[in-house]
């Protein structure tokens, strides 16, 4: 046959049949043929000028493989790790009139469902700082009942708006910031963490064993550390003015975080809290170690800890 009249015959089983019809004489003919044959037909077809809806029935739709292949992405819950928390606080050793009426630490431990997507919202902020944050995260996010896209898309840049507002909020009551710190995390479906921190108030993730703080950069080398340093101590902020917003991934390696406040920092090291933890099991308990050994140390900051643990 020639092509035209190849192609004429093709348009004309398309028009006559139903799609599984179709299918079903693409398998017959499968069935029937031996491999050489098939390979001759397959390259006879090819060389035929195919029309557009009947080559997008036979190759298929490029959209309908990309949202196939990103509801496969989406791991099962129970691929999932398991999270659990434990918090603890202790008084700490600082004038009341340092922090106002209350020198205690607010602690936030928030369980949220959208739609298919389990959200949870931890964080630990000084006194001045209270319930800002989370007022706002709940104000700004969750009572929206947004998509699970949305929380996705847009919770980092959520979480950093809610802690400058909160630390503007400081700023005015007490035209004074120096020593406000604060620290939270939100853990989606167990496998991505959105992490902030701001002053001596940090977040310190354990993946195999080894401490991780957001925001640390790579070791400089000696002569680079030097030249910066006298322009540093010139020109450098308050420390407490400092805030760092990051995305960390949950892998098979995580194995907790730590948000703690400055009481926990000023006497031990992220490495040596990491250590004196890491096989404490129970997450409550763990959180208690810590504080207890960080009066211990005779710490005069503020001493709050809450441990999220990834089973």
């Amino acid at each position: 046959m020639t092509s035209d009249r190849i192609s004429g015959v093709l348009m004309g089983i398309k028009d006559k049949m139903a799609p599984n019809h179709i299918s079903g004489v693409f398998m017959s003919a499968k069935d029937k043929m031996a491999p050489n044959h098939i390979s001759g037909v397959l390259m006879g077809v090819k060389d035929i000028q195919i029309k557009p809806n009947l080559k997008r029935f036979l190759m298929g739709s490029g959209v309908g493989r990309k949202k196939k292949e990103a509801t496969m992405a989406k791991k099962p819950s129970w691929m999932m790790p398991a999270v659990s928390h434990g918090y603890h606080t202790r008084e700490s050793y600082t004038s009341p009139a340092t922090y106002g009426d209350s020198d205690s630490d607010f602690i936030v431990a928030q369980r949220e469902q959208i739609e298919e997507l389990e959200l949870w919202f931890f964080g630990v902020f000084d006194a001045r700082v209270g319930d800002r944050v989370a007022k706002y995260m709940q104000s700004h996010l969750f009572d929206k009942k947004p998509k699970e896209s949305h929380i996705r898309g847009k919770s980092k840049e959520t979480m950093r708006k809610a802690f400058l507002g909160a630390r503007s909020k400081v700023r005015e009551a007490s035209e004074e910031t120096n020593g406000v710190g604060s620290v939270s995390a939100m853990v989606m479906d167990g496998e991505k963490l959105v992490l902030a921190n701001m002053g001596d108030y940090r977040a310190v993730v354990c993946k195999d064993g080894f401490a991780h703080q957001i925001g640390t950069k790579k070791k400089q080398s000696t002569k680079k550390i030097w030249s910066h340093r006298l322009f540093r101590a010139k020109t450098r902020t308050c420390k407490s003015s400092d805030l760092v917003v990051g995305v960390e991934g949950v892998d098979p390696d995580t194995e907790f975080v730590i948000l703690a406040s400055n009481g926990i920092w000023e006497v031990m090291k992220n490495q040596e809290a990491v250590n004196l933890i890491r096989r404490i099991e129970n997450p409550q308990t763990a959180s208690e170690y810590l504080a207890e050994e960080a009066s211990n140390r005779m710490s005069r900051g503020s001493i709050s800890c809450l441990v999220i643990r990834f089973d």
